[in-house]
């Protein structure tokens, strides 16, 4: 009888993921592991809502590089999303932990004192979750 040698190995990880998990053991935690993002390091995401739609603003553009900017000087913003009619700005951070709701709220009002649009984000206005869609 002829044995197949797996080339490409079991459920084991492959890569090396900046998790901290340990190897999968068992198929019944494969599923419990949630998604992985092979194509870099983990990301945090955040979603922003400025106080004004971002369409009706004179410098909308400026104001959204003060707020780019502002944020990435502790962090790396890896993708954003700016939702014009409803002044949300999305956004996927790296590295994890670089930011909490506190602080990127914070970071992110940096940008009314540095010369942009004063369109403001309350601090009410933050959350540690973030919806991208295809357009």
């Amino acid at each position: 009888m002829a044995v197949l040698t797996k080339t490409s190995g079991t459920t084991q990880p492959v890569f090396a993921l900046d998790v901290a998990n340990g190897s999968i053991a068992g198929t019944a935690n494969v599923a419990a592991q949630g998604p992985v993002q092979i194509a870099g390091p983990k990301l945090d995401f955040f979603s922003l809502t400025a106080n004004a739609a971002l369409t009706n603003a004179g410098n909308a553009t400026g104001y959204l590089n003060n707020v780019l900017q502002s944020i990435q000087q502790l962090g790396t913003i890896a993708m954003y999303q700016a939702g014009a009619v409803a002044g949300v700005i999305n956004l996927a951070i790296y590295p994890s932990g670089a930011y909490t709701t506190t602080t990127l709220v914070t970071a992110a009002q940096v940008a009314n004192a540095t010369g942009g649009l004063n369109i403001g984000i309350p601090t009410a206005n933050v959350a540690a979750t973030a919806t991208f869609t295809n357009l």
